[in-house]
C-alpha cells in the first residue's frame, strides 16, 4: 500500500535567514488527521471522479514520495502531510477513493477534499466535483467502516480523538461569486454571499460535531486577490501585475466572521475545542518578502508561464516549468509549492495546532 511513500522519519529544511523544523514524533493526543476541503487539502480524490480538475499526472507530484503524482495539487506534499507528520504519524494523509487504500489505512487518517469544492453546493457543480454535503456522507460510510475494523469502542476513540483539518472556501469566491457565469452575483450583494457562506460553514461544523468531531482546525482564506492567476488577469484588465485588493478584502473580512464563528461554536458546543488556522498574513508576507524565506520568485508560478496554468495546462510538456520549485511561492497559477506548504505548516503547528499536541 505505501511503497512509494517511503518514510522520512525527521525532516529538516534551512531557508535564508529562517530555520524550519518539523519534529520528528511527537504523537500521543491524536491518533488520526482527518481531512475536509477543496484543493488545498485533496490529496487525491477527484483522480476518481468525472472532472477536468485532476492533477495526477506529470509534473504534478515530481517532488513527492517515488517523484509519483498522486493528484495533490503541488509538487510534493500539503499541508495535511506535513500536519500529520508532525502529530507522529504517517507524513501523509491518503485519500478516501484512492483504491490503493483501505481501512487498514484510513484509521490513521483520511482525506475526503476535492479540489474546486466549496461550502455553496453551487461551487461544486462549476467544475463537477464533489459536494461538501458528499465529503460528509463519504465520512459517515468511513465510520461504519472503522468500527467493522477496529471495533466500536476504539472507532469512538478514533473519530473523538482525532484532529479534523477543514479548508475551503476560496472557490465559492473565485470559482462562484465573482466568476462571470455566476447566478449568485445576482442573488446576493458580496455580504450577504459572505454570511451565507458562514451558516453553510456552521451547518457542517454541527454535522460532524454530532458525527464526533471534537477537534477541529478551522482554515481560513489565503490573500487570494495574490494568486498569480488573478494577477495575471489583472494584467489583462490593464490594472498591472498586482494583487487583486478586492479579493483579498474579501478573504479578510470573510477570516473575521470565520474566527467569530469558531468562538460562537466553541461556546455552544459541549467538549468543542476548535481553533481558526488563519495563513492569510503568513502568506502575504511570503508574497511581499519572499527573499526573506528562501524565495525567489513569488509573482508567477513554477509551472508553464506562471500565469495561467493549472491543471491539464500545467503539464510535463511545457518547456517553460521551471526546474527547482523551492524557488517559487507558488507551484502552479493556483497553488503554493510543497516549500510553501511546508512554512506553513511549521508556523499552524508552532501557533495554533499546539494546543492539540
Amino acid at each position: 500500500m505505501e511503497a512509494y511513500y517511503k518514510f522520512i522519519p525527521c525532516l529538516i529544511i534551512i531557508f535564508v535567514q529562517l530555520t524550519i523544523i518539523i519534529p520528528c514524533v511527537i504523537g500521543g493526543k491524536v491518533p488520526a488527521i482527518i481531512v475536509f476541503g477543496d484543493s488545498s487539502v485533496d490529496a487525491g480524490n477527484n483522480n476518481q471522479i468525472s472532472t477536468v480538475l485532476k492533477s495526477n499526472f506529470e509534473p504534478y507530484g515530481r517532488d513527492f514520495y517515488g517523484k509519483m503524482p498522486t493528484g495533490r495539487f503541488c509538487n510534493g506534499r500539503i499541508p495535511p502531510d506535513f500536519i500529520s507528520e508532525a502529530f507522529g504519524l504517517r507524513p501523509f494523509v491518503p485519500a478516501y477513493l484512492d483504491p490503493m487504500f483501505s481501512i487498514t489505512d484510513f484509521a490513521g487518517g483520511v482525506c475526503f477534499a476535492s479540489a474546486g469544492t466549496g461550502y455553496d453546493n453551487a461551487t461544486s457543480q462549476v467544475l463537477n466535483v464533489i459536494p461538501l454535503w458528499k465529503e460528509i456522507e463519504n465520512y459517515k460510510e468511513y465510520s461504519k467502516k472503522l468500527e467493522a475494523y477496529v471495533g466500536r469502542k476504539k472507532a469512538k476513540y478514533i473519530i473523538q480523538e482525532a484532529l479534523y483539518l477543514v479548508s475551503l472556501g476560496t472557490n465559492d469566491f473565485l470559482e462562484n461569486y465573482y466568476s462571470i457565469q455566476s447566478k449568485r452575483a445576482s442573488q446576493f450583494t458580496i455580504e450577504q454571499y459572505q454570511g451565507f457562506l458562514i451558516e453553510l460553514a456552521e451547518n457542517f461544523i454541527k454535522e460532524i460535531y454530532q458525527l464526533g468531531a471534537r477537534k477541529i482546525s478551522f482554515t481560513g482564506l489565503p490573500p487570494m486577490g495574490c494568486l498569480p492567476l488573478e494577477r495575471a488577469t489583472n494584467i489583462i484588465g490593464g490594472h498591472g501585475d498586482a494583487c487583486n485588493e478586492k479579493y483579498n478584502d474579501c478573504a479578510l473580512r470573510f477570516n473575521v466572521m470565520l474566527n467569530g464563528l469558531v468562538d460562537k461554536l466553541n461556546r455552544e458546543l459541549p467538549g468543542m475545542k476548535m481553533v481558526f488556522s488563519n495563513p492569510y498574513e503568513l502568506i502575504l508576507q511570503i508574497i511581499r518578502n519572499p527573499s526573506s524565506f528562501g524565495f525567489e520568485v513569488a509573482g508567477v508560478a513554477c509551472c508553464g508561464t506562471g500565469l495561467f496554468e493549472m491543471s491539464y495546462l500545467c503539464d510535463k510538456l511545457n518547456p517553460l516549468t521551471c526546474t527547482d520549485a523551492n524557488k517559487y511561492v507558488f507551484w502552479d497559477s493556483f497553488h503554493l509549492s510543497q516549500k510553501t506548504n511546508l512554512i506553513i505548516t511549521n508556523f499552524l503547528m508552532k501557533n495554533v495546532l499546539n494546543q492539540f499536541l
